[in-house]
């Protein structure tokens, strides 16, 4: 790991700490602590001072970082039916998009979440065995809490990964055959010669369970909550709460989780945007009200992965010759928001007018210009995050969002208590000026859409629900100049509740070098 400790901002140069057994630590203060290169003999070993210990887990958030955005979100997305593929999309994200016969087990976009997600789970696993000796060890009662609270911070984050591992490699938790059900490789502490076999989806739920308790235990419960906290608090472990108690079907208790940091609004600051500023400060400036755990980013040091493949902006002077809007800047994006999307808005809806636009910027697709086609421009990018003024599509990572805390307040309180459930799902909607209705499943499941697009989201939802998608219509102003790719599985794409797609692919490279997976592969393929 090499980062440097700069006041209360995480600068880090690596994407994640790496499993070699040296270890670098960087500090600001050249003439109080120079640079330092630990060799140790055991990972269990890679912690034995305090200095190490605060390093160590800027290398942790470093891989929780890493994992979102980008390859870890956008194919989720484009997989569903709020996107279509573009003329120039080169078949990015091809396979997925289609799921027809290019999609296999080699596919690259499954096993990028899949290899970012283990990747990161060595690190935590790393860390929390070496962190957990480090711990034990110590006869400082301040220092072994600091540990520990550490440890509980990577629990979090080993909880997540494994989440978005079973949400997509796994069928859905079903308490009938979730014994039986394959999910994934459990894998709790460093070692290279283990070649696991998968665990169930039952196990894996538990794991995901026992892992948030421990963190609990070892004082996150204790941390209060804070707008764009840039680390683990009793508000980013009550979202995971939730998020697993919906996994499993607990509606309830997940309403009562994501009511949790709800309730805590008032004292902590959050509130939902309800005016256009308001959307572009948290959207745009990454400076709003809205973020659980906001994580650092900066022009020079970067940041996780962007979601670029909605816009691709480019400059080039030929188009300020034709006084196009945005002047050298175009966008090229590979994929475009369905018809099917943009319909699901009231025009004064402030996602809407914050997340979709036409007009501003050309757009330039299979060699037409045209300023009538809504692009999807969510990760905009961040102008600070930008050194030459065209827009990068790199935000500050938000993990966690107040919106999806209403939404699971309103889904899970939906059987047990109407009346709340409809309160919860009417705040949010007349927060984002959207229509008032009636707090019913499908209501309920649309507003999911609306509030979580280019989240990721909209796949582990629809799995939720046990619900497929009937066809992804195009704008019909880009089908008709020929912008989108249309036909069967394309703009008319359908998937049904049992498609076995919705269980993604054992990579192939896992299978070859693990051979305990061999008869292991999801069905269909």
């Amino acid at each position: 790991i090499t980062t440097r400790l700069v006041g209360s901002e995480m600068c880090i140069r690596d994407r994640a700490f790496g499993v070699g057994l040296a270890v670098s630590l960087t500090s600001c203060h050249m003439d109080v602590t120079p640079d330092q290169y630990v060799e140790v003999d055991n990972p269990e070993d890679i912690v034995s001072s305090e200095l190490e210990l605060e390093s160590m887990r800027n290398g942790v958030y470093t891989s929780f970082r890493a994992t979102f955005y980008g390859a870890n979100t956008e194919p989720s997305e484009v997989m569903c039916d709020g996107f279509n593929a573009t003329a120039d999309y080169g078949n990015n994200y091809g396979g997925i998009h289609l799921t027809d016969v290019s999609f296999t087990s080699s596919d690259n976009d499954t096993k990028a979440l899949w290899a970012d997600m283990y990747g990161a789970i060595t690190n935590y696993n790393i860390f929390i065995t070496s962190a957990t000796k480090f711990a034990n060890a110590t006869t400082d009662p301040k220092l072994k809490a600091k540990a520990q609270l550490y440890i509980g911070e990577a629990l979090c984050f080993r909880a997540y990964s494994y989440m978005e591992l079973v949400r997509h490699f796994a069928k859905a938790y079903n308490a009938s055959t979730a014994s039986t059900d394959l999910g994934v490789p459990l894998v709790l502490a460093y070692n290279q010669q283990e070649k696991p076999h998968r665990a169930t989806v039952a196990k894996v739920y538990e794991q995901i369970k026992k892992d948030l308790d421990q963190a609990s235990e070892y004082g996150i419960s204790g941390v209060s909550g804070e707008v764009r906290s840039q680390y683990v608090t009793l508000d980013v472990l009550n979202m995971l709460y939730a998020r697993y108690y919906l996994d499993i079907h607990e509606d309830q208790k997940a309403a009562e989780a994501a009511e949790e940091v709800i309730l805590e609004a008032d004292n902590v600051g959050y509130a939902l945007s309800q005016d256009g500023d308001a959307m572009a400060n948290e959207y745009t400036y990454d400076n709003g009200t809205e973020a659980i755990m906001q994580l650092p980013g900066s022009l020079s040091e970067g940041g996780s992965g962007v979601n670029s493949c909605y816009t691709r902006y480019s400059s080039n002077d030929v188009f300020a010759q034709f006084n196009l809007p945005g002047g050298t800047v175009y966008a090229s994006p590979y994929f475009l928001p369905s018809q099917k999307l943009i319909s699901m808005y009231k025009t004064s809806d402030l996602r809407f007018k914050q997340w979709f636009m036409k007009g501003y910027y050309a757009l330039y697709l299979g060699g037409y210009i045209t300023t009538s086609v809504y692009t999807f421009t969510r990760y905009n990018g961040n102008p600070e995050l930008t050194s030459n003024g065209v827009p990068n599509a790199r935000q500050k990572v938000k993990p966690f969002l107040l919106g999806e805390a209403y939404l699971i307040a309103a889904e899970g309180y939906l059987n047990s208590d109407p009346a709340k459930s409809k309160e919860y799902l009417n705040a949010l909607q007349e927060a984002r000026k959207a229509k008032v209705t009636e707090a019913t499943q499908q209501n309920i499941e649309d507003e999911w859409f609306r509030e979580t697009v280019g989240e990721g989201l909209r796949f582990s939802c629809l799995k939720r629900w046990g619900k497929g998608y009937t066809g992804r219509a195009a704008q019909s102003n880009a089908s008709r100049a020929g912008m989108v790719y249309t036909g069967t599985n394309y703009d008319k794409k359908s998937m049904t509740a049992d498609d076995v797609h919705w269980v993604w692919p054992i990579p192939a490279y896992e299978v070859k070098v693990n051979q305990s997976l061999e008869n292991e592969q999801n069905p269909g393929y």
